[in-house]
């Protein structure tokens, strides 16, 4: 379970519509409660797509496995000093990295098998669909024991509708 405030989800989408036609990404910083699972989320880290980078680095393997070219259309690549700077912030604040959000532009907010490929276990991958510039859905995922992912339900952390947070903005 992703526990998250509206302005939270809402600082997300804007984040995706701004990146539009392009994929965002970000890190979410929290705390995470080991014994239930449950991940509260603190803060939104905005980070850029770094894809271009990683194309002409290692993960270009992945493309030419594929015999597919990608690019930030369709795919999202964290730099690893913006992981590392994320992370020094959290830890000056008692906070953990919990999870990923990322958009898919003009495609439904369900993990892609790149997707699944590159998740870590323990994290919430909340992933928005934007269609023609527009945040139109949004969900929340993390892997199951089969490095698979499942649907993450979604609660709201505002005092005044402690709900699961709806699909479709």
């Amino acid at each position: 379970m992703l526990q998250m405030s509206a302005a939270h989800l809402q600082q997300i989408c804007d984040h995706a519509q701004r990146t539009y036609p392009e994929e965002c990404c970000g890190l979410l910083l929290g705390h995470l409660e080991p014994a239930t699972e449950r991940k509260k989320l603190v803060e939104v880290w905005e980070t850029l797509n770094a894809w271009e980078v990683a194309e002409k680095e290692a993960i270009a393997s992945f493309s030419a496995a594929s015999g597919q070219r990608y690019s930030k259309a369709d795919r999202y690549r964290i730099d690893p000093r913006d992981l590392l700077e994320a992370q020094r912030y959290g830890r000056d604040r008692q906070l953990n990295i919990i999870g990923i959000y990322h958009s898919h532009p003009d495609h439904p907010a369900v993990p892609s098998e790149c997707d699944r490929a590159i998740a870590w276990s323990s994290y919430s991958y909340l992933i928005v669909a934007v269609d023609q510039g527009r945040a139109i859905d949004y969900c929340s995922w993390s892997l199951d024991d089969r490095h698979q992912f499942q649907s993450e339900a979604l609660v709201s952390l505002d005092p005044a509708s402690p709900q699961n947070l709806k699909s479709k903005i």
